[in-house]
């Protein structure tokens, strides 16, 4: 590992038209998002809407469950290209014009990959979506093989990283051309899919077996907590959308009022458990134990994806006669909502001393959200979803109320 002594010239020299790609320092004061990397995470805002529109109208028509292995499919390549180019620039960002150049051709990539999202979910046809995340990943191989030409020191971990991505690409258009032509049956789909995204799980612990790279923890801390706003907001315009189809069909009824309501709490309450804890600290002094808390996030994100989703439904339902059951629809927000908070646990708890989530309320709280949706034909949707809200919410307050009178707690949140 780099001992941190290298860095990119001072902001001045950014303007150049190329700047020499080194390794950033790990302890780089004020290090922060980029508006580079914030324009990044825009064109990643539509692909995580289409992923998400397209789960809902599955809730919708009742068949949740057929939609839901495309949209683990199609999410992840959507987090995994958002995720390999953070801890890049986490660690090689030079600002220049080559780099700004080449990552906007992955935006280019992520916005083809969200045009393809409705014929992947509809039609099991991956065409755009595989050349989407195709012209994302290469875009990301020529800038690893950047930074092998520039930064001797770390050329080891960028070749190997530019040879696995480049070799895995191979693997997923001589997949597509397989299924196109009809040499890869469709039972064997999902196993070569699975058996692709475990080697591309693979490539990051691969190639930093010969040096790890000099990423930033309270960056990457950062650019994690970015990517879940935009999800917590592709949530509230889910849910939005909702209001609008149920306004479409009927008047402002006491149960849409009550539902939008229970919606916005229960991401609110999300929110809160999921920034009480900064994770910069824990990933400083515990960098060996990223792997788990970065990969985890691949269920936190996709979780806040269907949590959209089913609440889109769930405020729709009130204006709408959907073909889904009452019992479906509370399962497609208790699920994910019990999800997230138990993930959230899971990645965070080898990274900081306390717990994100108060260790009594956790499984009592996640066990009463996943009985909830039982009680949906007595009790109608719109009372399932404000109790699940309001377990969400006594769940924050248990994980906060004990600790707010201490000092660390708040010199912490503080800072």
């Amino acid at each position: 590992m780099s001992d941190g002594s290298e860095t990119v010239p001072p902001a001045g020299d950014r303007y150049r038209i190329r700047v020499r790609m080194t390794a950033r320092a790990i302890d780089e004061p004020h290090r922060t998002s980029s508006p580079l990397e914030l324009l990044f995470d825009l064109t990643f805002v539509v692909a995580v809407a289409a992923v998400t529109a397209q789960f809902a109208h599955a809730v919708a028509g009742g068949h949740a469950l057929d939609g839901l292995v495309p949209f683990l499919q199609v999410f992840f390549a959507v987090w995994w290209a958002w995720m390999n180019f953070t801890w890049f620039a986490s660690s090689y960002d030079t600002d220049d014009i080559a780099y700004r150049l080449l990552t906007m051709l992955q935006m280019a990539g992520a916005l083809v990959l969200a045009a393809g999202v409705p014929a992947a979910a509809d039609h099991s046809d991956y065409r755009a979506v595989t050349i989407g995340y195709f012209i994302m990943r290469i875009a990301l191989v020529a800038q690893w093989l950047r930074a092998g030409a520039e930064d001797p020191a770390g050329r080891p971990t960028a070749l190997r990283y530019a040879a696995g991505i480049t070799a895995l690409q191979a693997g997923w258009i001589l997949r597509l051309v397989l299924a196109e032509t009809g040499a890869l049956p469709s039972w064997a789909r999902l196993p070569t899919f699975a058996g692709l995204a475990a080697l591309e799980i693979a490539v990051p612990w691969w190639a930093e077996r010969t040096r790890s790279t000099t990423w930033h923890p309270h960056h990457i801390a950062e650019r994690y907590g970015l990517f879940t706003i935009i999800l917590f907001g592709e949530s509230v315009l889910a849910a939005s959308n909702g209001v609008q189809g149920a306004l479409e069909a009927a008047e402002v009824s006491v149960s849409l009022i009550v539902i939008a309501s229970a919606g916005l709490v229960l991401l609110f309450a999300l929110w809160w458990l999921y920034f009480l804890a900064p994770a910069g600290e824990g990933l400083s002094d515990r960098r060996k134990r990223s792997y788990l808390w970065g990969y985890g996030h691949y269920g936190i994100f996709a979780a806040l994806a269907a949590l959209g989703a089913g609440l889109e439904v769930a405020v729709e339902q009130t204006g709408h006669d959907l073909k889904a059951t009452p019992l479906a629809i509370c399962y497609a927000v208790a699920i994910p909502a019990a999800l997230f908070i138990v993930l959230l646990w899971l990645v965070h708890r080898p990274l900081l001393a306390e717990s994100v989530v108060h260790p009594v309320a956790l499984p009592g709280g996640v066990v009463a959200i996943l009985l909830l949706p039982l009680a949906a034909s007595p009790a109608g949707v719109v009372a399932v979803v404000a109790a699940i809200a309001a377990v969400c919410v006594l769940m924050t307050a248990a994980t906060i109320v004990p600790k707010a009178g201490r000092k660390p707690f708040l010199s912490s949140v503080q800072e």
